[in-house]
């Protein structure tokens, strides 16, 4: 039996779902986090230069190379372990270390990854982040802990996960420049899972710093829309009331146009990018089940004070953008019909001003044609007399006699000639 034929990328498309494994943690454990993104045009970066980056790295500890076009890499380096994935705007590093230090959050773990290395960087850090991961040492001590570890103001601590353990943070940027996040695992807790809860945190965190990007990025523009709202209806009123030449507005307007239009197509990547962004958020916190603890603030509440008006604002100014755009097309197509029905006036009375003139020239070629005719009669006249002139003195004919005969009839020719040449031409 001859087989069937697999699609070229079948095993590639199916291995891509087990591409990206969780990590396999034991508490008492702790993880360095950090994602790094270029300035500007990071979904178009050469995706070679972030593996020769982390090649880098591996080769300051002697781990092995990634294949060829990987997009993600698991493996020791030295005595942690290093995730390494590659995103469309975005590459993360995850070291995982076996034990805690003492003192915690200290910003000396971050030294794992070497400075010079840090420098040299393709982009810069879009956010970093040390996860303590601990026992569950009871609530009581759980709340002494996040209380001396975190800001109260912005603090999120949740059971997750049926109470297999409790996540804190309070996502602000602490004095040695990275988020702080904490779990409490309880004793019943796998190592597949406490790895899922880490993931889970640090993709929180990381989505949730790109997705502000499109606050950023709104509040950039925010100025020039302005601006260009006053404008447009400056211009549409100008337009009513006709205050000034439609072709004048109509320049201005389609000049408002093409500028939203450019805004509106710099901005459509991120626009997208923010709300993919903002689902895999919610998505991520959702798969959690947070239940509430101590009474406290759980990670979803905090995101709905401070993150999601952050996303609405986006949406609106997008909305915005768009509203304006369409608004300024519209205008400009009623301004251009107006442009164009003066136009039809304007040629319609240049037509009855050239009807005008043809029936002058009309008129005019007429009153010609009769002084061409006697010009070119009395120069025939003249010639008839001096062929005929010979024979009228051979029969007695005076010239004057002669003359007085022929000219009505070389008159007569001459009209006729003329008009039949007329009548062809036309």
């Amino acid at each position: 039996m001859t087989p069937i034929e697999d699609h070229p990328l079948r095993y590639t498309l199916a291995n891509e779902l087990h591409a990206r494994p969780f990590p396999s943690l034991e508490a008492p454990c702790g993880a360095i986090y950090l994602a790094i993104k270029r300035p500007e045009d990071a979904a178009e970066r050469d995706r070679d230069v972030d593996r020769a980056h982390l090649t880098q790295l591996l080769d300051r500890y002697g781990a092995p190379h990634p294949q060829p076009g990987a997009t993600h890499w698991f493996g020791e380096v030295g005595k942690f372990k290093l995730k390494w994935e590659q995103h469309t705007e975005f590459v993360t590093y995850t070291m995982f270390m076996p034990t805690l230090e003492d003192r915690p959050f200290d910003p000396k773990a971050f030294e794992t990854f070497p400075a010079d290395w840090l420098a040299s960087a393709p982009g810069v850090r879009i956010t970093s982040a040390l996860i303590r991961v601990e026992a569950d040492p009871g609530a009581d001590e759980v709340v002494t802990r996040v209380e001396d570890w975190f800001v109260p103001e912005s603090l999120a601590v949740s059971t997750v996960l049926d109470g297999a353990a409790t996540v804190a943070g309070d996502f602000r940027i602490d004095a040695a420049g990275h988020m702080r996040l904490a779990v409490f695992v309880a004793d019943v807790t796998g190592e597949r899972r406490i790895g899922r809860i880490v993931q889970r945190l640090c993709e929180i965190e990381t989505y949730k710093s790109m997705s502000m990007l499109g606050l950023a990025r709104v509040r950039d523009m925010g100025p020039r829309l302005g601006e260009l709202d006053a404008i447009l209806s400056g211009l549409m009123s100008a337009m009513t009331k006709g205050d000034t030449g439609a072709e004048d507005t109509l320049s201005e307007l389609l000049a408002t146009s093409a500028e939203l239009e450019s805004l509106l197509a710099q901005s459509s990547f991120r626009f997208g990018a923010t709300g993919a962004y903002e689902a895999i958020v919610n998505q991520r916190i959702e798969v959690l089940r947070e239940e509430r603890f101590d009474g406290r603030q759980t990670f979803a509440e905090f995101m709905m004070r401070r993150f999601d008006p952050a996303m609405r604002t986006v949406k609106a100014s997008e909305r915005r953008l768009q509203n304006m755009a369409e608004r300024a097309t519209r205008a400009g197509d009623l301004l251009r019909t107006r442009v164009d029905v003066e136009r039809s006036s304007q040629n319609q009375k240049l037509l009855e001003s050239m009807d005008k003139r043809a029936d002058l020239q009309l008129r005019l070629q007429k009153t010609v044609e009769g002084l061409s005719v006697v010009a070119i009669s009395y120069y025939a006249v003249n010639l008839v007399l001096y062929m005929a002139q010979p024979a009228a003195y051979a029969v007695g004919l005076s010239k004057l006699v002669l003359a007085a005969v022929t000219t009505p009839l070389v008159v007569l020719a001459v009209w006729w000639m003329v008009h039949r040449i007329r009548e062809k031409m036309e």
